[in-house]
């Protein structure tokens, strides 16, 4: 794109909440990452996009690091270059089986999407696909959720999306003298991956933990000093813990009896099933405005929506559907890496009309919005969670996640055409991190197309086909209500 050669940082070290994600996809149940897929108006020229990738792990130095795990887990892990970095296994090229139908594309790519990452390689893939009916082609992508959140994956989009069709390829680039470049530049201790000795690793593992500390109580005997003259303070920070902390058990907060979730969608598996919805940016931009609601308000409150109706079609009437959607916290649009915090939603179980319901969405949407201050409550948490044993982790979070129903998320792609080396976008389908949640439900917008990626636990959603046609039908409802 025109703007390829905006900086993109990374932090060396991941922060507590990108550890956190690293440990608990230890247990397959809890896979943080996303995907997604590119469906294309032909197949796009293999050589070309070759370079296109290779240029950008040339300038994207997170493309090619490995995670080096911390001496027990003591401080977050950090990145180190791979030295035995190989090309061709992160990028490959396959063709579908006639008739090369998209259901035959979802379904394999849900396959490439259900597989581990080999966590002792960079942690990201691309699969070009041809062969899908129409003479069309696709691109499938796939980053684990520690390299960066939804809007930081789209900023490394453009280091591959073109705004013409014919676009200048970029200048070739000696990959392997990048890595031999880069790895040069570690051969120290405190970058190496190979040269960190135990008692190195320790020592500075042990050091982070310190720092972590004593800088919480510096900040806090700041604020004890003041007291002497001002009692009202000792109170102001008290208050203030308290509610850091209430924060955070907030975000926790899953008991069945005050927050009733689905009584059908109680199973858990590892199994994932992907549906898709396209509705027009420009409609529900028009609707929005028309119920005084934003899209994301929409896009939530009709996933609701068609969840109930599924309900009711299967004879059930839910007191009310546990949700969550996802906060930005990021303030600098250079910085790669996560800025997010999830945020639960409780939502009604029942609605009338499609208007009333959009109204209290919005309502509840802005009142747990406002509850998040800072960096969020995932990040005063993780720093906690990663020091506890990953199978206590694992099973809290499972537990946590097993009384979530639908997970939302909502990101804003390129306003204007797009294409990857050669091949105009049609479509992006995201498929966004499940994680023991019942289903996964991420828009992303591209030109006019609001495409909407369904991706589903069958073993939750038995009938996932039918919960796609209720939420359908719900985002028809409200798109007829903006008119009436």
């Amino acid at each position: 794109m025109s703007e390829r050669t905006r900086e993109l940082r990374f932090e060396q070290k991941m922060t507590d909440a990108e550890a956190l994600m690293w440990n608990i996809e230890k247990d397959p149940w809890l896979n943080p990452n996303g995907a997604m897929i590119s469906i294309l108006d032909r197949p796009l020229d293999v050589d070309t996009f070759t370079e296109r990738i290779r240029y950008a792990v040339s300038e994207i130095p997170r493309l090619r690091e490995r995670v080096v795990p911390a001496f027990g887990r003591l401080a977050p892990p950090t990145w180190a270059t791979d030295p035995e970095f190989d090309f061709d296994f992160h990028v490959r090229h396959v063709s579908l089986p006639a008739p090369g139908t998209e259901r035959q594309l979802y379904d394999l790519a849900t396959r490439w999407y259900e597989d581990p990452y080999d966590r002792t390689r960079p942690l990201w893939m691309f699969v070009v696909v041809d062969g899908l009916e129409g003479g069309r082609g696709a691109l499938f992508s796939k980053m684990h959720h520690s390299i960066t959140d939804g809007i930081g994956a789209m900023r490394l989009s453009e280091k591959y999306l073109d705004l013409s069709r014919d676009a200048e390829p970029p200048a070739p680039v000696d990959l392997d003298q990048v890595i031999a470049d880069a790895i040069a530049a570690e051969e120290t201790a405190e970058r190496s991956a190979d040269g960190i000795s135990a008692t190195d690793s320790l020592r500075r593992s042990l050091g982070h933990v310190a720092r972590r500390q004593i800088g919480r109580a510096r900040r806090a005997l700041g604020e004890v000093s003041t007291w002497t003259g001002d009692p009202l303070l000792a109170r102001d920070f008290a208050e203030e813990q308290v509610e850091q902390v209430r924060a955070v058990l907030d975000q926790l907060d899953g008991d069945e009896e005050s927050r009733p979730g689905s009584p059908l969608w109680t199973d858990r598996s590892r199994r994932r099933h992907l549906e898709t919805i396209s509705l027009s940016v420009s409609e529900m931009k028009a609707a929005g405005k028309a119920l005084n609601a934003s899209i994301n308000d929409l896009f939530v409150a009709g996933a609701a929506m068609g969840a109930i109706d599924y309900h009711k079609a299967h004879g059930v009437t839910p007191e009310g559907l546990n949700a969550s959607f996802v906060v930005s916290t990021r303030r600098d649009d250079a910085i790669g890496g996560n800025s997010f915090t999830p945020t639960m939603l409780h939502l009604a179980g029942t609605y009338r009309k499609a208007k009333p319901y959009l109204k209290d969405v919005k309502k509840r949407m802005a009142e747990r919005r406002e509850a998040v201050a800072g960096d969020g409550a995932l990040a005063g948490l993780a720093g906690v969670a990663n020091l506890l044993p990953t199978s206590v982790v694992t099973q809290v979070a499972r537990a946590t996640a097993g009384k979530l129903d639908i997970a939302t998320s909502n990101l804003r792609g390129a306003p204007v055409p797009t294409y990857i080396a050669g091949a105009r976008v049609e479509r992006n389908i995201t498929l966004g991190p499940v994680s023991g949640t019942a289903m996964n439900i991420t828009a992303i917008s591209n030109d006019d197309v609001f495409e909407i990626g369904l991706v589903i636990d069958p073993a939750a959603v038995v009938e996932p086909g039918q919960l796609r046609d209720h939420i359908a039908a719900a985002y028809a409802d409200l798109l007829a209500a903006a008119d009436g």
